[in-house]
C-alpha cells in the first residue's frame, strides 16, 4: 500500500513484508507507507493478518523476511528506539485489573521514565474522561472505561505514532461513541495513526487513507474522501469475496 503523493516524509516504510509460521503465510509481501500526521486505516475480514501486521509495526514480533522502517529507524536493529516513540492500544487494553486508574498510568509513566510523572498521569486520566474514577480499581470498569484507559496508557509518553489493533471490538453504541470522539481529539493533535478493523462504519469517518487486507495481502486502497460508506462497503464485500 503506496501512497501516490511525492516528496512526503513517511512515518511507516514497510517493504515486502512477509510472515510466516511452518508453511503457512500470515503476511504474504506488504508494502506499506504512511506519512507523518496522517490516519490510515487498514479493513481485513477476521483472519486476513491484521494483528500479525500490528504486531510487527509495534516489533512485538519479527517478520520472516521484508523491511520496516519506523520514523528513520531500523526495526530489526533499534527496538528500543521505536518502541520509545509509539503507542499501541488493541481490543486488549492491557491494563492492571488491581490497581487504580492512577496507579496504572503511573506505571507506565514510570517505565517511559518520564519526569514528571504525577502531572502528567493526572494529565491523561482527565483528557479521557476518567478524572472521578481515577482512584477506583481498575477491575470494577466497564469494558468502555477500560478502553479509555488504555488510550491514556498509549499516550502517556506523547507518541509519535499510533497503532490500533480493532480497538472497538466489545465496545457498546455508548462506549463506541466516546472512543471515537477521542479517537478524532487525538487525530487533531497531528499524530500518525495506523487503524485495523473490520467495522467499515467506525473507521472510515476518521481516515485520510483506507486499505483492505485480505489472506496476508494488501488488495485494494484508497484516499477517504473520495468514498462514503455504501459505496466502500461494496468494494469491500466484493473484494475480500473475490480472494
Amino acid at each position: 500500500m503506496t501512497n501516490s503523493v511525492e516528496n512526503h516524509s513517511f512515518e511507516i516504510v514497510a517493504q515486502g513484508l512477509v510472515k510466516s509460521y511452518g508453511n503457512f503465510d500470515v503476511l504474504r509481501g506488504i508494502d506499506l507507507n504512511v506519512n507523518k500526521g496522517e490516519f490510515v486505516t487498514i479493513f481485513g475480514p477476521n483472519g486476513a493478518g491484521k494483528t500479525t501486521l500490528i504486531k510487527i509495526l509495534s516489533t512485538l514480533t519479527e517478520p520472516t523476511s521484508g523491511k520496516l522502517t519506523i520514523s528513520g529507524h531500523n526495526a530489526r536493529k533499534e527496538v528500543q528506539q521505536i518502541r520509545s516513540i509509539i503507542g499501541v492500544i488493541s481490543h486488549d487494553p492491557y491494563v492492571y485489573e488491581n490497581l487504580t486508574a492512577l496507579e496504572n498510568i503511573k506505571f507506565f509513566a514510570e517505565l517511559y521514565g518520564l519526569t514528571n510523572i504525577d502531572d502528567r498521569s493526572k494529565a491523561v486520566i482527565q483528557q479521557v474522561g476518567l478524572e472521578a474514577r481515577s482512584h477506583d480499581l481498575v477491575r470494577t470498569f466497564s469494558r468502555g472505561m477500560k478502553q479509555r484507559l488504555a488510550v491514556a496508557r498509549a499516550i502517556i509518553h506523547k507518541p509519535e505514532i499510533l497503532l490500533l489493533d480493532e480497538p472497538y471490538t466489545g465496545l457498546d453504541q455508548h462506549g463506541a461513541q466516546l472512543f471515537g470522539e477521542m479517537l478524532s481529539e487525538i487525530k487533531g493533535q497531528n499524530r500518525t495513526i495506523l487503524m485495523t478493523t473490520h467495522s467499515i462504519d467506525e473507521g472510515l469517518d476518521f481516515s485520510d487513507r483506507v486499505g483492505i487486507l485480505t489472506k496476508g495481502r494488501i488488495i485494494y486502497e484508497s484516499p477517504a474522501n473520495q468514498l462514503d460508506a455504501i459505496t466502500f462497503k461494496d468494494i469491500y464485500i466484493s473484494h475480500v469475496e473475490d480472494n
